[in-house]
């Protein structure tokens, strides 16, 4: 564990008291209390969604059907106030259809602008490997950006922004696979499982009455001062170098005594990699109440 206190090699920080932390790590209780309220299980899926919403990351879910990607991402939208939108991506999907467009008005002989369901702060894509490539790309220059051009006027989306992708491993008919560029603009990839039985059990004895409300727990004004904080994570450089030495290793694997790997990773890992490993682990010891990070 590396202290926060010591000198030398360390990336610039602003150190927060220890009732700052506590107030914060009081209000993710809080948080993860209403997620639970409504999803049952998948603890490893809320925990990675909340650290890419600190982030200012995009996430990407895969798992097979009816695994509540969707009910998690609208009930973290309620729990942090903000306003939520799904787009079931479709092979006849148009980029308009996602972004907007402008739509002539005969009576007044003017062009309106139809703003599309991005302008969000958070957006569900489901299925988004069946839409073809140039309705993934207008998605993805929304998220790296921030912003949408229509008829050559810049709109920003609402801040935070937050994208949640889900697509289905064993679909493979009127599939248009991501590109590795364009995954590689998501932080994360979440691979979902099924349920234990007796979490099946619990999600039975919840819906059979009347789904769960959860309660707003934070503001959006409040969520981007958290995001804010993230940066003020203390990051020690033997921390960030172990970050690089992880996508080092998905880069020459034989460097690391690794042989093996080279046969299972065709390419590897960014930069970008390195710099979410470290955001990552900034949001993630907020979470759990730290001012600083460790490797694990």
């Amino acid at each position: 564990m590396t202290d926060p206190n010591s000198a030398g090699n360390t990336f610039p920080s602003t150190q927060q008291s220890p009732m700052d932390d506590k107030a914060t790590a009081e209000t993710f209780e809080k948080i993860f209390f209403e997620l639970r309220k409504v999803i049952v299980g998948q603890t490893r899926l809320l925990e990675r969604l909340l650290v890419g919403v600190l982030c200012r990351g995009h996430c990407l879910l895969e798992s097979v059907p009816g695994l509540a990607k969707t009910l998690a991402a609208e009930t973290l939208a309620d729990v942090v106030g903000g306003s939520f939108a799904r787009i079931q991506f479709t092979p006849d999907l148009l980029p308009s259809d996602i972004v907007g467009t402008r739509i002539y008005r005969a009576s007044s002989e003017t062009f309106d602008v139809e703003f599309g369901p991005v302008f969000v702060n958070f957006l569900l894509t489901d299925e988004i490997n069946r839409a073809p490539a140039k309705v993934q790309s207008a998605l993805l220059e929304v998220m790296a950006e921030q912003q949408v051009t229509i008829g050559g006027v810049t709109h920003p989306v609402p801040n935070p922004f937050f994208v949640v992708a889900t697509q289905n491993p064993i679909e493979s008919e009127g599939v248009y696979q991501l590109p590795d560029a364009q995954r590689d603009r998501f932080m994360m990839k979440i691979t979902l499982d099924y349920p234990t039985p007796d979490e099946e059990m619990t999600i039975i004895d919840r819906m059979s009455i009347r789904a769960p409300v959860p309660d707003q727990v934070i503001s959006l004004e409040d969520l981007i001062e958290l995001q804010d904080r993230v940066d003020t994570i203390f990051v020690d450089r033997s921390v960030a170098q172990y970050a690089i030495d992880v996508v080092q290793c998905t880069r020459t694997p034989d460097r690391f005594g690794l042989p093996d790997l080279s046969t299972v990773i065709g390419l590897g890992a960014s930069p970008r990699a390195s710099l979410n490993l470290v955001r990552g682990a900034r949001a993630l010891a907020m979470l759990r109440g730290r001012s600083y990070t460790t490797p694990q």
